[in-house]
């Protein structure tokens, strides 16, 4: 009895699951982060007898925005679609003969009963679809118990201190490596997996990698009180501390982190106030404008006070600026040294205005006007060498109208052609040459030769 009970058994299970199924999953609320597929029967269907978790060949898994299916098999991912719409899975190993040729699907499903009978008539096999939550996850709250350190790093002033804060928001994050999260933190499970089963590791992980992250924001120059405006930079450290044990462990990621409120105690901030502002009278001319403003306060103070008198509060006064040794117009004058002096604003714009060759020719230095001898002294301004006695050397070629000597056919600096035909005169005796080279005068200025044809250097 027990054998033939087991044939009827293998055979009406694989009768019964010839049919294919249809799954689906509803919209994932949002404290849902996986959720096992379901198959879509009704009154009028008659797929009512068939085995709990087996696919059939050519089975139907519908996909919606958001999600991700993945098909397990005897344990292991087999399939996996984030990409909304229809998936057929036709590489089932449970035939059908609803699917294929008869040819091939009829011995296929003989073989299977007899497969089934040596199990007693039950399928050898556990096939499921769970579908992941992949939106963005918001709505996490976190606050630090206790202060976390957080290093203050101020050059203007050259700060450097270590303080404590406290600070609180919100995160959001969200799943974007199932397989991961399937392998590493679910597993198989009969209905759903919720956020409240992993939401208490996961915040007491984030609130230990704050500090990491701190330190990495506020090497970034970014001061504590700034952190609200920096929630991006904030969130890549994060991710960056929790990668090994997030993205690569779990397949989960920070998508993005919000400061509420970030406070320091009252001994740490009055301390770097303090230090900020005593930073700034480094400055005489800060010095100088504090102490005009406290004489001020102090003078308005003696003139009204009507116990002493103003003549002793006054002369109480001058005894203590004379203690100091110290006054406005002393620190006023040291303000005004080189290294206290502010740039001029339009100077400034100026220089930043004025082309980089302008600039370079500003700042490199000018060579003495003149002509240079062979003997090497430079800057001479007369017709021989202060130094040798030398004449000034004589250039040779012809002379274009924008007064470069050349030798070619063409100026070399505006590209004009040589001038044919009209004679260009220098004197032959002193070497002196005319403005307008082509009208000299009858006699030279300089030895008074006279002008002819043995002074024209061309033609």
């Amino acid at each position: 009895m027990g054998l033939i009970k087991a044939a009827l058994g293998a055979a009406g299970g694989v009768l019964a699951d010839q049919w294919k199924e249809y799954f689906y999953c509803e919209a994932l609320p949002v404290d849902v982060l996986l959720a096992k597929g379901q198959k879509r029967t009704s009154g009028r269907s008659s797929n009512t007898k068939g085995s709990d978790n087996i696919i059939s060949s050519g089975s139907v898994i519908a996909v919606a925005d958001g999600q991700c299916m993945i098909i397990v098999e005897q344990g292991k991912v087999v399939e996996v679609c984030a990409e909304s719409g229809e998936f057929v899975y036709d590489s089932s190993t449970e035939p059908t003969i609803f699917t294929g040729s008869l040819s091939k699907s009829i011995p296929a499903v003989l073989k299977n009963i007899g497969k089934r009978f040596t199990f007693g008539g039950e399928p050898p096999k556990d096939q499921r679809v769970y579908y992941f939550n992949t939106k963005e996850l918001v709505g996490n709250k976190y606050g630090t118990p206790a202060p976390v350190p957080f290093r203050v790093v101020d050059q203007n002033v050259g700060l450097d201190i270590d303080i404590a804060i406290r600070c609180s928001g919100e995160y959001s994050y969200r799943v974007m490596n199932p397989v991961l999260f399937y392998t590493n933190v679910s597993g198989n499970v009969e209905s759903n997996y919720g956020r409240s089963q992993i939401d208490g590791q996961l915040k007491t992980e984030l609130l230990t990698a704050l500090q990491p992250a701190f330190a990495k924001i506020s090497a970034m120059g970014i001061r504590y009180s700034m952190l609200p405006g920096h929630t991006t930079e904030l969130a890549e450290a994060l991710n960056d501390v929790l990668s090994g044990k997030w993205s690569e462990l779990r397949g989960i990621e920070i998508v993005s982190f919000g400061v509420s409120t970030v406070k320091a105690s009252e001994e740490d901030e009055a301390m770097i106030k303090e230090l900020q502002r005593n930073a700034a009278f480094r400055n005489p001319n800060m010095a100088a404008a504090h102490l005009v403003g406290a004489q001020a306060a102090a003078m308005q103070s003696a003139a009204a006070n009507e116990g002493a008198g103003p003549a002793m509060a006054f002369m109480g006064m001058n005894m203590a600026g004379n203690a100091g040794g110290m006054n406005a117009q002393n620190l006023f004058q040291m303000g005004q040294q080189p290294q206290y002096q502010q740039p001029n604003q339009n100077q400034y714009q100026q220089n930043q205005q004025m082309p980089q060759a302008a600039q370079a020719a500003q700042a490199t230095p000018t060579a003495p006007a003149g002509w240079a001898c062979s003997c090497g002294q430079a800057g001479n301004s007369s017709k021989f060498c202060s130094e040798c006695g030398k004449p000034q050397p004589q250039a040779d070629g012809w002379v274009c109208d924008c007064g470069a000597t050349n030798k070619g056919k063409f100026c070399a600096e505006c590209g004009k052609p040589k001038p044919a035909g009209v004679p260009q005169y220098k004197c032959d005796k002193c070497g002196w040459e005319p403005d307008d080279k082509a009208n000299p005068p009858k006699f030279c200025p300089e030895c008074g030769d006279p002008f002819d044809d043995g002074d024209i250097v061309n033609n």
